[in-house]
């Protein structure tokens, strides 16, 4: 498996900031009005992002250093969402929980060994390494900021483009 584990990190590591900027300029009601494909409204994604990060995915990673082919249980999208916790689903405390929870998560990826990333668990799926779930994890983070910027009708570039140009 030739993986650079380097860029999965730092593709972890964008995500908040990613998730910020795209939603900096969007008002509270307007994180409720529009809904993707999947029927989530961008302030659901951003809260899936969220509760993924803490609930599913160190989890499986700190398992996977701990046990030896531990079971690996993942969210399931369509229960999270009728169960999950509305609490602190204000956009600056979704923004805020999620960078302290990813920043955690980090924390634990960069200290990692090379022979750490070969070392396996399984889900109903099949054997997974930690690798895999990394990969996954990005990915997941990538599928729900397109998501995220279909909903709000805007790319992250074209966000970062707008505010660039002068003002008239």
């Amino acid at each position: 498996m030739d993986i650079d584990f380097r860029a999965l990190i730092d593709r972890l590591a964008a995500a908040p900031s990613a998730l910020a900027h795209l939603v900096a300029e969007v008002t509270e009601a307007r994180l409720d009005w529009s809904e993707t494909a999947g029927g989530w409204s961008p302030r659901t994604i951003l809260a899936h992002i969220r509760d993924v990060e803490y609930l599913g995915m160190r989890p499986a990673v700190e398992r996977l250093l701990a046990e030896d082919d531990p079971e690996l249980r993942f969210l399931h999208a369509e229960s999270w969402e009728l169960a999950r916790n509305r609490t602190r689903d204000r956009k600056e405390l979704i923004l805020a929980d999620f960078a302290l929870q990813r920043q955690a998560s980090l924390g634990i990826l960069r200290m990692l060994r090379p022979t750490d990333w070969e070392r396996s668990g399984h889900s109903r799926g099949g054997p997974l390494t930690l690798a895999q779930v990394v990969e996954r994890w990005a990915g997941h983070d990538a599928t729900h900021i397109e998501q995220l910027e279909a909903a709000l009708g805007e790319s992250l570039s074209e966000v970062f483009a707008r505010r660039a140009r002068p003002e008239a």
